[in-house]
């Protein structure tokens, strides 16, 4: 247990000065935020904070009231907190008269002092993971400088930490907790009443009223490094709110974003870490074993989903963050995931039920968000195999870009085909598969005289006795399709009887219509 004296050595003279020190001081107990003229709520012990304060008429009661009710000191900044009235009071009461620094913000000053008195002042957090248990202090700790249930959230919404106290609340803030982010709905209205657009800009607290829908009124503050919007903190008000309280916790928001950039910097080294892992995953080896036991991998089956990034320095971010919102909607807010090269690798289990492959592949189809990625899956295999999925998606994601699939999503099971001719036009053209027999005279003869007797003898071997739907494929008259393939027959000398030779021309040219798009 720590006095006064001990606890304004602990936290610091940086932001505490004493006024008034009575000779003999009890422990202290917790930290109570003062309400406008109203008595301290607080216990033998308790420090008093003046945090909406209006003048030293108020300040002297309140000094007056402290001692009433056994505080032990009570807390002010200037000038409050050396105007000769308020001292006078507080030397009255019997009560210790400190004054908190000028810029100082209140929270801070709460977040600090419970530190010290739970001796935790120096203590550093647990570096295996995000500070967030940091955060959560801190909400709470702005919550009683507000006076009301607070969130705080990353630039994109997302629930970091929250306050423990729930006395005022409402259904978009229950969900806003349970889903660990606001749901679309809530973030539509606040966008069409403005309030994204006013956190953009300034940096001071924006009042949201009350909505229709019986959404309470909102105190939303920016939270800023420097030109960048690191997040928001969100604070359900019954009404409007002094001034003094909207500044104070405005004034909190410098504080968070310091926490906030600290939890980002050991949430990027932790993705750094997992995304090498994935990649060792992905790329098989020696490793593979280690990997997947830090990872805590399953053993379900996985698919390797490949998702194109744009190769464009000026859009990549962008499609980046599109993705990383697809694939946290459908696999949760921890995804497997690894970047190498201008492909993004994510690991799904292939099993139903939320975090699996079928309500991802539902999110992927689903989604009008712009810019849309290209996304192709690998085979469900064996957490050992793990790479010849990656290599299916890679080859997927190839026809993807080449354009010879005019999907935006491919999977193994509805393509592989493709995937057969794709690999045996690579085999035929390394091969010299093209130089062989009649074709070098047909093509020769369609560069020089126009014709298209390739194209002609491509639809017959595709359709076997049926000069019409061949002749429809390529939009030219029955009777004109029956002409080519006589001219064919005279040009070249081919027996189109022979089934070897029918299997070795289609061969042929498949390989090369595939060369010529690859």
């Amino acid at each position: 247990m720590l006095d006064i004296r001990a606890l304004i050595e602990r936290v610091g003279p940086t932001l505490l000065r004493t006024v008034i020190l009575p000779e003999s001081t009890d422990c202290v107990g917790d930290v109570v935020i003062a309400e406008p003229e109203q008595p301290p709520r607080a216990a033998q012990g308790d420090l008093v904070l003046g945090v909406a304060v209006r003048g030293s008429g108020q300040a002297a009661a309140l000094a007056r009231d402290c001692g009433a009710e056994g505080a032990a000191a009570l807390l002010l900044k200037p000038p409050l907190s050396g105007d000769p009235a308020v001292v006078a009071a507080a030397q009255e009461a019997g009560i210790a008269l400190v004054e908190v620094r000028a810029g100082t913000a209140w929270a801070q000053l709460v977040w600090l002092i419970r530190a010290a008195l739970a001796g935790t002042a120096t203590q550093e957090t647990d570096t295996r993971g995000p500070p967030l248990g940091d955060l959560f202090r801190l909400a709470d700790a702005v919550a009683d400088v507000v006076d009301a249930p607070v969130t705080i959230e990353d630039a994109h919404s997302q629930v970091l930490a929250y306050s423990a106290r729930q006395d005022l609340t409402d259904p978009a803030r229950i969900s806003t907790i349970m889903g660990r982010k606001q749901p679309d709905d809530v973030l539509a209205k606040f966008r069409a009443r403005g309030t994204f657009r006013q956190l953009s800009k300034g940096r001071s607290a924006i009042f949201v009223p009350a909505q229709g829908d019986g959404t309470l009124p909102r105190l939303v503050v920016p939270i800023r490094m420097g030109g960048e919007l690191l997040g928001s903190m969100w604070a359900v008000v019954p009404g409007e709110v002094s001034e003094e309280r909207s500044t104070a916790f405005a004034d909190t928001a410098p504080l968070v974003a310091l926490q906030l950039l600290r939890w980002r910097a050991v949430a990027d080294a932790e993705r750094q870490r997992s995304a090498e892992q994935v990649r060792q995953l992905l790329e098989g080896g020696e490793r593979w074993r280690t990997a997947a036991t830090e990872l805590a991998v399953s053993q379900d089956p996985h698919r390797v989903v490949a998702l194109g990034v744009s190769a464009s320095a000026e859009q990549a971010e962008g499609h980046r963050l599109a993705i990383w919102e697809w694939i946290t909607r459908g696999v949760g807010r921890r995804p497997l995931v690894t970047e190498i090269g201008n492909v993004l690798y994510a690991l799904v289990p292939d099993r139903p039920g939320q975090g699996g492959w079928p309500v991802l592949r539902a999110a992927l189809t689903a989604s009008e968000d712009e810019p849309k990625p290209l996304v192709a899956v690998g085979t469900a295999v064996g957490v050992a195999d793990l790479a010849r999925s990656r290599a299916e998606a890679d080859e997927l994601l190839a026809l993807l870009r080449a354009g010879q699939v005019r999907k935006r999503v491919a999977v193994y099971e509805d393509l592989w085909h493709l995937l057969v001719l794709s690999r045996m036009a690579g085999a035929s053209t390394d091969a010299g598969v093209a130089s062989l027999g009649p074709l070098p005279l047909l093509r020769e003869h369609d560069r020089d005289q126009g014709t298209e007797y390739l194209s002609t003898l491509h639809a017959w071997l595709r359709h076997p006795g049926d000069p019409r739907t061949a002749s429809r494929d390529l939009r030219v008259h029955p009777n004109t399709f029956r002409y080519r393939m006589k001219r064919i027959t005279q040009l070249v000398d081919v027996d189109l009887d022979d089934a070897d030779v029918r299997a070795a021309l289609l061969v042929q040219l498949l390989a090369e219509r595939w060369a010529q798009h690859g």
